[in-house]
């Protein structure tokens, strides 16, 4: 959770319910054995994948910002660089010089530049199990960069920008917006084939690369389970139903043709895939998000840098915005939005509350008082068939805004958003100093069940299916004795 941007969100608080939490760039692509000794133990002066140019850059600094910054763990930088490499020679553009960075995002993500710098998520090193899934990912950038796909979706844009003007000046307004959305559907169309084409790539990028060709549909599988247990957790409808404006492919559409270019390329069990090795590479690399952030447990919420907590209703499913702390309840009948702006030069909380930035409030509704020692307003504002139940929070110079949507604000719903309200609290610095990230940990089954190693998991919420997804099982899949796999830990 972040500063609150403006307005606008707020005029716009019916979006709390229906809000997708979508992922963006194309990781919405998104040998057995013994595990070799860690090699967590790299040097601290161990080589950045990024280059003191690219470093330099301002698109580069700007989405490395945007994306949490920059992660490093040495043993994991070590491998994948390892990775590149291998990808880079036996790509179209050998001497293009890639780069990787790790972005310190839970979100599973990756995207490429022009210029050869590739970014993966830590969240996405998190879901891969096995160096071809990950040489898959960046491969699938490099068919990117190498058929030169962003230079074609910046003509393509501008093309449909300058036909759908001149619709609108040869011969009227609504034509023009006629024009405009046929240009969508077709540039939608148009960045799909992109993706298929950079999967193809990809996977033959891989397979000349000694790496298994089939680690791409095994990496979109989980991707693809990753988000429908994503949108259930949050209760949301799948995130991946056939949508004629969407730029990317259906992950099923995605899985088959991957693995129809890999069947072209030869059987399953043809090239590397080092299980072991990667595994070893990312253990006790952080997992979810980063405490200065703020933290989701469940219903709770833990904001170590700001120093507070709270807990949301029952039944309400949290979710960590980089724009503010979003809640559902199942169903999508009722929300919660908390975010902070600074209180600037607003002299109270009243004023703040009636300097227009919401809609529909109610002058009679607004009642001051405190939260747990810290001054607050509180009151009601009603948009369309949505009642609202606000309170603005005083914590030094900051101003906490706590709204929940209801179609029905009765005595039942008063009590339970009273009580969420009612939760916030400062913290402590010995209890900020305490909230510890989770890591991810490589442990080795000793003839343990999926239950048994679920009921390790510190995920509050579905830990089995968690295990499961992180692990690359299906349900029923029994574990092979002696070898290793993820566990989710507090650290």
């Amino acid at each position: 959770m972040r500063r609150g941007r403006g307005t606008a969100a707020w005029r716009a608080m019916l979006a709390v319910v229906a809000m997708s939490g979508a992922l963006s760039g194309c990781a919405n692509f998104e040998q057995q054995g013994e595990k070799p000794a860690p090699q967590a133990a790299a040097p601290p002066a161990a080589p950045r994948t990024v280059g003191v140019d690219a470093l330099t850059t301002a698109e580069h600094k700007r989405l490395v910002a945007q994306f949490g910054g920059e992660y490093r763990w040495p043993s994991a930088e070590l491998y994948i660089n390892d990775i590149l490499v291998k990808l880079a020679a036996a790509s179209d553009t050998p001497t293009t010089p890639y780069r990787v960075t790790i972005l310190n995002t839970p979100v599973v993500n990756a995207f490429a530049l022009p210029s050869g710098n590739l970014y993966i998520s830590r969240g996405l090193l998190a879901l891969a199990n096995d160096s071809a899934e990950v040489a898959a990912v960046m491969a699938h950038e490099i068919g990117h960069v190498t058929a030169k796909h962003a230079a074609a979706r910046a003509e393509r844009e501008k093309q449909a920008a300058l036909i759908a003007e001149a619709a609108s000046v040869i011969q009227s307004r609504q034509k023009g917006e006629e024009v405009e959305s046929y240009q969508r559907l077709s540039f939608a169309g148009f960045s799909r084939l992109q993706e298929i084409e950079a999967d193809r790539i990809g996977v033959n990028v891989i397979a000349r690369a000694g790496f298994d060709p089939y680690g791409a549909a095994r990496f979109l599988t989980s991707l693809g389970r990753s988000t429908a247990l994503r949108a259930e957790l949050l209760g949301q409808k799948s995130a991946d139903k056939p949508d004629i404006l969407a730029t990317h492919p259906s992950t099923p559409e995605r899985i088959a043709l991957a693995t129809a270019a890999a069947r072209q390329i030869g059987a399953p069990g043809i090239g590397k895939a080092d299980r072991a090795g990667y595994l070893a590479s990312i253990d006790g690399i952080a997992f979810g998000e980063d405490p200065s952030d703020g933290l989701v447990r469940g219903r709770n919420f833990i904001h170590a840098r700001l120093k507070f907590s709270f807990t949301a209703p029952e039944g309400f499913a949290l979710d960590n915005t980089d724009r503010a702390l979003i809640g559902r309840a199942a169903g999508g009948a009722e929300g919660l939005r908390l975010d902070s702006v600074p209180m600037g030069a607003n002299p109270s909380l009243e004023s703040y509350l009636g300097s227009g930035w919401l809609d529909g409030l109610l002058q009679s509704s607004i009642q001051s008082g405190q939260v747990n020692g810290l001054p607050a307003v509180f009151a009601v504002a009603r948009a369309g068939e949505w009642n609202f139940r606000v309170a603005l929070i005083r914590k030094g110079d900051d101003i906490y805004r706590l709204m929940f949507a209801a179609h029905t604000l009765n005595e039942e719903t008063e009590r339970r958003f009273r009580q969420s309200i009612d939760s916030f609290r400062m913290l402590t610095d010995e209890q900020a100093a305490n909230v510890r990230p989770q890591v991810l940990k490589i442990v080795r089954d000793t003839g343990e069940s999926p239950v048994d190693f679920a009921k390790r998991m510190a995920t509050p919420d579905r830990p089995l299916d968690m295990f499961l997804l992180l692990n690359g099982l299906a349900q029923g899949d029994a574990l092979r004795p002696g070898e290793y796999y993820k566990l989710v830990l507090d650290r």
